[in-house]
């Protein structure tokens, strides 16, 4: 009952995205360009102080054989306000893949670095669009871009 009132609560306001507090949720697709392998996946962004998010995500890839995983925690500077935002990112990447067929064969485990930059450009006050180009140090070297969509948790998606 509670959570369910916070919920409605931080749907009403208006949230000033890159102020301190405020959170996006985002749904992605993802494209890697050098293994070619698509993925989809989800993570939430926090500002921490002003212009500064830290967001987690989880990606599911899907190779032509085996399986792939993959969580990042980014670090984000934004370097641009309004509607169409324009941010630099550096964090952490680890990489779950089996490349059997039939989940048989050894799970491995990779940890590396990601840096890149991106946008968000507001679509309307309850959306807008994420897009990144990203390179994930980890055994596979991949440059990947990212597009999807962007959810303000407060209502509006541009700062004031």
């Amino acid at each position: 009952m509670i959570f369910s009132v916070l919920v409605v609560i931080s749907f009403s306001g208006y949230s000033q995205t890159q102020n301190q507090g405020d959170v996006r949720f985002h749904a992605f697709g993802t494209y890697g360009l050098r293994w070619q392998n698509l993925g989809v996946g989800g993570g939430i962004e926090f500002f921490f102080v002003d212009n500064f998010a830290f967001m987690p995500s989880y990606t599911q890839v899907f190779p032509e054989i085996g399986s792939e995983s993959n969580f990042s925690a980014d670090f984000r500077y934004y370097i641009s306000e309004g509607p169409s935002q324009l941010y630099f990112m550096a964090g952490y990447s680890q990489n779950w893949e089996n490349t059997q067929p039939d989940g048989a064969g050894v799970r491995s485990n990779f940890k590396g670095a990601n840096v890149g930059l991106g946008a968000y450009v507001q679509l309307v006050d309850w959306m807008g669009l994420s897009t990144e180009f990203k390179f994930q140090s980890t055994s596979r070297q991949e440059l990947g871009f990212r597009i999807g969509f962007a959810f303000p948790l407060g209502g509006r998606a541009t700062t004031n």
